[in-house]
């Protein structure tokens, strides 16, 4: 070979090496599989609430939360109540898949179990509803949830948050201004709260919330209670009632549930079941801060609608308590998951009621002292 040919050779090889070399990571490029696009996880949800009520913009407040922390990943589209299934049959539509999930309040699973009613029925042994979810999340409420629904077999998942400001006694055509006044009364409400009224001389009817105004206005029942200034306003009280007792022990503790078929949630990866946990704390805090805002303007504008507000008096808030006293002592007996709950809740109010009552001060006070007219 001469020394001319050698170079040439050597250039055909290195060539020949390359194609070869190009040619098999060409063929390894054609039978690799595609990257995958991510998939979006859509998730049906309904609220137990009318389309037009703040709680169901609640619903959707958390979704959105959801939906916009997920990304593509994941979407959650809310329904309004009765859009699947009924408002109290929502525990059943989801447990059974009928649902993905749903958004409402665990006193309307009172039927159940009594015991469910104990998350918002009831004074909560003096706590507020932050308290509440405090005990629900730190003091072994969560807990004793997840087994009742066991106990059940009801395949759920269950998140609560959004403490609800102190409820109204109720909206009735004559104020209340003693116990005696509310005997023989066809009055609404719901949960363990349907005892209490009973106790204290009622005959109480529990509808779902979108049916109460009607009712009032046919006269099939003669008062009712629902929940906070914003959504009595915009069910439409004020256009069939205009006298309201505000303060009352009956739900004095409540708060929302956030519900998903157990199947659908454990197929979810784990971020984005962070995701949900995260927007569900997110969504708590939003709520707490909305329901101010919202609460105080609509309060005004029941004012100007002509609603009279009455202060419950004590000695009602004082049967309030007895009568509680008498259901718990009652129910306990019926049910031994009840006792276990109320010794519960009973062991962390004591100790968190005394820490926040010694501590905190006086609002009303300061408030008295800025904006109470002087005589």
């Amino acid at each position: 070979m001469s020394d001319r040919q050698a170079p040439a050779q050597a250039k055909t090889k290195s060539r020949r090496r390359f194609l070869g070399t190009a040619g098999v990571a060409g063929a390894a490029a054609m039978a690799a599989p595609m990257t995958a696009v991510a998939q979006t996880t859509t998730l049906r949800f309904q609220s137990t609430w009318p389309a037009k009520d703040i709680f169901h913009e609640y619903a959707n407040d958390f979704a959105k939360k959801v939906n916009d922390m997920a990304g593509n990943r994941l979407k959650i589209e809310v329904l309004p109540a009765g859009a699947v299934v009924p408002a109290f049959q929502l525990l059943e539509g989801v447990a059974k898949g009928t649902l993905d999930g749903g958004h409402g309040v665990v006193a309307y699973h009172y039927g159940k179990n009594s015991a469910l009613a104990l998350w918002g029925s009831g004074p909560g042994f003096g706590m507020d509803p932050n308290m509440l979810l405090a005990w629900h999340y730190y003091g072994g409420g969560k807990a004793l949830l997840d087994e009742i629904y066991k106990s059940l077999n009801l395949e759920v998942v269950s998140f609560l948050y959004g403490p609800m400001p102190t409820q109204p006694f109720g909206w009735f055509k004559k104020p209340i201004a003693k116990v005696e006044d509310l005997k023989g009364t066809k009055f609404r409400t719901v949960g363990l709260a349907v005892d209490m009224y009973t106790a204290m001389g009622a005959a109480v009817n529990p509808l779902p919330g979108g049916e109460i105004v009607p009712a009032l206005d046919r006269g099939l029942i003669d008062g009712a209670e629902f929940n906070n200034a914003s959504s009595d306003r915009i069910l439409g009280f004020a256009d069939v009632v205009k006298n309201c007792m505000l303060q009352s022990f009956h739900q004095s503790t409540e708060q929302f549930e956030i519900l998903f078929n157990k199947g659908k949630y454990d197929a979810l990866p784990a971020e984005l079941k962070a995701v949900i946990d995260y927007a569900v704390q997110a969504a708590s805090a939003d709520m707490s801060w909305k329901a101010i805002e919202r609460n105080s303007q609509d309060y005004i504008e029941l004012k100007k609608a002509g609603v009279k507000f009455y202060k419950t008096p004590d000695a009602v808030l004082r049967a309030q308590l007895a009568a509680w006293d008498d259901i718990m002592k009652k129910k306990s007996a019926e049910n031994p998951m009840f006792k276990k709950v109320l010794d519960s809740q009973r062991a962390f109010a004591e100790r968190a009621g005394a820490w926040q009552n010694d501590y905190l001060v006086d609002f009303k006070m300061a408030w008295n002292h800025y904006f109470r007219r002087r005589s």
